[in-house]
């Protein structure tokens, strides 16, 4: 009697069918034993391939850098400031395509040394641009953190496109504020298209960076 091979288990598939299910239970639904059930074997496998729920989310946060940097076209003839734009909008794409996704990417250590060509890339783009090593360094890691950050707080109300989590209605926030008009008129400013407040965020660090080096 034939029998279904499965795939073999692996360190790739095991991270591929997390982050499938974490668009479904998000980053605190997302455990061991959920996987394993998943992919139809017992918990303890799992740990052959992960010693804890850490160096899982290490190994996610690789799959999801490796999936950006193939999905973002750069040109050797950007300006510096156009190429800060595209990485970081690259990012923010990057993490927006899965729930919790800058909780995941925040504080994981990459697995191999996959990412040091695109740094080193980008690094020698700084540097050839006028950056000493140090200020390139600054440069890349501002903007990253502006966007990790951004998407983090964008996540907190919008989990997923086009869902708003209970307890941010522009209206009702302005109702419940109406005693302070300037604040709760703000709240179409925080709370509301993204799209424009991560634009003219990024664009604010990056006129910083240039203003505080000097390079243009």
């Amino acid at each position: 009697m034939a029998t279904e091979r499965r795939a073999p288990l692996d360190r790739a598939r095991v991270a591929d069918t997390a982050l499938r299910l974490l668009n479904e239970v998000g980053l605190d639904g997302l455990t061991l034993r959920t996987i394993a059930r998943e992919l139809d074997v017992k918990a303890p496998a799992l740990y052959w391939h992960f010693k804890d729920k850490q160096a899982l989310l290490d190994e996610m946060a690789t799959q999801m850098h490796r999936r950006m940097t193939a999905g973002t076209v750069l040109d050797p003839a950007d300006t510096w400031q156009e190429r800060l734009l595209k990485v970081n909008r690259g990012l923010r794409t990057a993490l927006l395509g899965y729930r919790d996704g800058a909780k995941v990417f925040s504080g994981s250590r990459f697995t191999g040394i996959d990412h040091a060509r695109e740094l080193e890339e980008h690094l020698r783009f700084l540097t050839a641009a006028g950056f000493t090593l140090a200020q390139a360094v600054d440069a890349v890691r501002t903007a990253h953190l502006f966007t990790l950050g951004f998407v983090t707080e964008e996540q907190g109300v919008r989990p997923l496109p086009g869902e708003r989590r209970e307890g941010y209605g522009i209206e009702e926030r302005a109702r419940r504020m109406a005693d302070f008009p300037l604040a709760a008129a703000a709240g179409r400013l925080l709370f509301d298209d993204y799209d424009r407040q991560f634009e003219d965020g990024l664009a604010l660090v990056i006129a910083g960076i240039e203003a505080r080096y000097g390079i243009t």
